[in-house]
């Protein structure tokens, strides 16, 4: 029996001694807890903020319920890890309450399961009382003009996740060769990658961005950041945080087009006041980028601009600019919208980072998906049409919102299970196999999972390196690499 084998014998002869938690149950699920072999399986899709979100609100809420997090990959913790700037490990703190309930004794963690290829949405609901899909979204959107499959052009999610680790991205090798970048989308995915781009490498060394990152950036030869969006300054979608990153970053100086912010600050006194914030902030920036002094390093809001084409160089295989659209503003405040004017700019560059957001794919041909919105179509979490299946996160609303916006979303999706159950919608009076169903399936595919345990040898290997590095952690980037290091 190969080594991957033995790992998921041990692992199965694990799950099936596995009980439902004695403990007391309160006077509203007193019910549902007291039917003889009652034991409430859950199995949770994504182990993301989204999903880590769901479990956390279920095993609090149910004195019974049992949880199970499905991640394709061998790690957990999502866009916490692999979207979450290197140069922000305040946010990643939320990975400590994610670590607690992974550790909860009704929680258990299967990590290197690919849901909807190594085993069905539809032998997962054989399995559990009720499946969660928390999957998030891992497609890109398409800008949808020519020249954008041109070398030089990525999407922030594909970049971001070069410099954070993912292990499909490991292989991007960025070009950053040119002088000028273009990043499409205001958003604060879009300042990150401007603040990474143009960081100063000792700050960057004493994060845990990757070491192929460290060191194309340490050659790169981007010295302007254009930060362009379709509409205008009082449309923006960063955060105040974010934008004063950029402003605060050392060795750089704004580089802003004054007319672009005409009326503007007659406009600041009828703004709520955290627009009105950004704004105050963001007119500071454009006069300060009028003021002497020099700087090595620019970057600069361009508005009222989108992109219609994307210039090849002359051997036409890679990019060397971008032509612009010119827009105007119909309406006013966030309901705003961009009108082409028909006119155009082009600008010069070979590096262009797409980030116009990030896009849920179906996982499923059994799961309901709406391709136009992205989304699977539920209410308030509950799959439509699907009896038991249910969803929360980016797959449920759409990729918008913080973590803490998650956080929330998952809360709601939590509760609409938890009353299903105590209105009989859900049916928990069958007795149902859970894992120990499943992985007699991923044992016979050749599948060799990776408990929170096993990711926690990961955990320690990687903070081990980076600590030789000088680093909070140094990521392995292979998943081969991954599952060795856990079933060592």
């Amino acid at each position: 029996m190969n080594t991957s084998r033995v790992f998921v014998f041990k692992q199965l002869k694990s799950l099936l001694r596995v009980k439902c938690s004695s403990a007391a149950p309160s006077n509203d699920l007193r019910r549902l807890t007291s039917t003889p072999g009652s034991c409430p399986k859950v199995c949770v899709v994504g182990g993301g903020p989204a999903g880590f979100y769901t479990a956390q609100h279920l095993l609090k809420a149910h004195p019974a319920v049992q949880v199970d997090i499905y991640e394709r990959l061998p790690i957990p913790f999502g866009l916490v890890r692999f979207g979450v700037a290197p140069d922000h490990p305040e946010v990643k703190n939320v990975i400590n309450t994610f670590t607690q309930t992974a550790q909860h004794e009704r929680c258990s963690f299967h990590g290197n399961v690919n849901v909807g290829k190594d085993v069905s949405v539809q032998e997962l609901q054989q399995a559990y009382h009720a499946v969660v899909l928390s999957y998030g979204a891992e497609g890109n959107r398409s800008l949808g003009v020519p020249g954008e499959n041109l070398s030089g052009v990525y999407s922030a999610k594909d970049f971001v996740g070069w410099y954070n680790g993912l292990p499909s991205n490991k292989d991007l090798k960025a070009d950053l060769r040119s002088e000028t970048a273009v990043i499409l989308g205001q958003g604060n995915v879009a300042l990150d990658v401007a603040r990474i781009l143009l960081s100063p490498l000792d700050i960057l060394k004493k994060t845990d961005i990757t070491q192929p990152a460290l060191e194309a950036l340490a050659a790169s030869r981007v010295r302007r950041v254009l930060i362009v969006g379709r509409r205008g300054p009082l449309q923006v979608a960063c955060t105040i945080k974010e934008l004063r990153e950029m402003v605060n970053l050392p060795g750089t100086k704004p580089e802003m087009v004054t007319a672009e912010f005409q009326g503007i600050a007659e406009a600041l006194k009828d703004l709520p006041r955290p627009r009105k914030r950004l704004t105050e902030l963001m007119l500071k920036a454009a006069q300060g980028s009028c003021e002497g002094g020099g700087a090595e390093k620019r970057w600069g809001f361009r508005f009222l601009r989108s992109p219609v084409e994307i210039l090849p160089a002359p051997d036409v295989s890679r990019a060397a600019g971008i032509r612009l659209g010119i827009n105007r503003l119909e309406g006013s405040g966030e309901g705003a919208r961009a009108v082409p004017t028909g006119e155009v700019e082009d600008v010069e560059c070979g590096l262009i980072i797409s980030s116009i957001g990030y896009q849920s794919l179906p996982i499923d041909p059994a799961v309901p998906f709406d391709p136009r919105k992205a989304i699977i179509p539920n209410r308030m979490g509950r799959v439509q049409e699907a009896a038991g299946l249910y969803c929360s996160g980016w797959v449920k609303r759409g990729p918008t919102g913080v973590i803490a916006t998650t956080m929330n979303d998952s809360f709601d999706t939590a509760r609409s299970l938890i009353q299903d159950m105590e209105t009989g919608e859900l049916d928990i009076s069958t007795a149902k196999m859970g894992s120990q169903a499943v992985a007699p399936l991923l044992l016979k595919r050749g599948v060799s999972p990776v408990s929170f345990s096993d990711w926690e040898k990961i955990d320690t290997e990687e903070m081990k390196r980076g600590k030789a590095a000088g680093k909070p952690r140094e990521k392995m980037l292979d998943v081969a690499e991954m599952l060795k290091a856990a079933h060592a």
